[in-house]
Order: structure tokens, then C-alpha cells, then sequence
């Protein structure tokens, strides 16, 4: 009884960091090969894989693969 105290949330914690953890799309390799921030490419708002809300630079880097020639983001 008293370990299924700990256990329980335990396995509720990893469960909803696991869960939480899968949702980024841009990932930490293209921030650490562009050195640019998230939201060079993305707009802010709730993203999905369906609407990954890209903004002109997102776009653009989606189609190249680069960020090279890409247009200035809006501030």
C-alpha cells in the first residue's frame, strides 16, 4: 500500500511528460543548426501537426531546408 503511494504518481509524472515531450515538431537540432529561436519560423499559438503555424521564414525553411535567402521575419 504504502509504495503504490509513490508508485502511482510516479507513473502519472512520466506518463504526462512523456506525453508532453512528443508534441514539438521543430526540434533542438534545427535550433542548434540555425541558432535561431523557435519563433523565427513559427507564430505563436497552438500548434498542431496538421497547422504547424509557419510564419513566411517557416515556410520557406519547410520548402529548402535552409534558411539562407529566407525573408527577414516580422517583428
Amino acid at each position: 500500500m504504502k509504495a503504490s503511494r509513490l508508485v502511482v504518481p510516479a507513473i502519472t509524472l512520466l506518463a504526462a511528460f512523456l506525453a508532453t515531450s512528443m508534441v514539438s515538431f521543430a526540434t533542438k537540432e534545427i535550433s542548434t543548426k540555425e541558432k535561431k529561436a523557435c519563433t523565427t519560423c513559427h507564430q505563436k499559438g497552438k500548434a498542431t501537426k496538421e497547422k504547424p503555424l509557419l510564419n513566411d521564414v517557416g515556410k520557406y525553411y519547410q520548402e529548402k531546408k535552409t534558411l539562407q535567402g529566407a525573408p527577414a521575419p516580422k517583428k
